[in-house]
């Protein structure tokens, strides 16, 4: 498995807890994805690269101290996880479809002593509140996501910057051009030098 290395050369002000945070979720995905498969086999090995510090490009990108988040579609916890981890003064809410992912997303946050996160097995039109911004990762097409999120969120306060932040990969020329809105595509390499972000962006729908 790779390394909590990974994670502090771009994020080298953490704390403590935050390390021993950070180094138990390595082993504690390992260890859930024996029982659960939330994690491709072949991507466990390079866990935080690939998706704790994909999670974190979030935070290279947009502030969320203090914030309300609402992570649709977590799976396993990601981009939540690793972003609670990284803003404990901010409040995540996590959902999915999946019962049995939620299972794992709720034994690791209560594993890592997690009192910022709350997750529920729903979809997210049936999630009560509302949220400065809405996380996911590659949960599906950006028409389909907005139709489903479109109440969560607090319109009402611009100077926040409040909106969508997914992260993708690809070519999302098309899949864009169906929303006919204004977004940002920012990619993910303009934070980290790693091979793998070369196709991967962050896309921001602001509301």
């Amino acid at each position: 498995m790779d390394s909590i290395k990974i994670i502090n050369k771009y994020f080298p002000e953490l704390s403590a807890q935050q390390q021993a945070q950070f180094q138990e979720l390595g082993n504690l995905y390992a260890e859930w994805n024996e029982k659960i498969n939330v994690i491709s086999r072949k991507d466990i090995e390079h866990i935080y690269e690939k998706h704790i510090l994909h999670a974190l490009a979030i935070a290279k990108f947009q502030d969320l101290s203090n914030k309300k988040v609402l992570d649709v579609g977590t799976g396993g916890g990601f981009p939540g996880i690793p972003l609670a981890i990284l803003f404990p003064n901010a409040h995540f809410t996590l959902v999915d479809s999946i019962g049995k992912k939620i299972k794992v997303v709720k034994a690791v946050a209560e594993a890592l002593g997690l009192e910022n996160v709350e997750a529920y097995h729903q979809r997210a039109e049936k999630t009560k509140g509302k949220f400065d911004f809405v996380v996911s990762r590659a949960v599906t097409r950006m028409k389909n996501f907005l139709h489903w999120i479109n109440q969560k969120i607090e319109a009402d306060k611009p100077e926040d910057n409040c909106g969508v932040i997914a992260l993708k990969g690809g070519d999302l020329e098309e899949e864009m051009a169906e929303i006919k809105r204004m977004y940002q595509e920012i990619p993910i390499s303009d934070y980290f030098s790693e091979p793998f972000f070369e196709t991967k962006k962050i896309i921001f729908v602001p509301f």
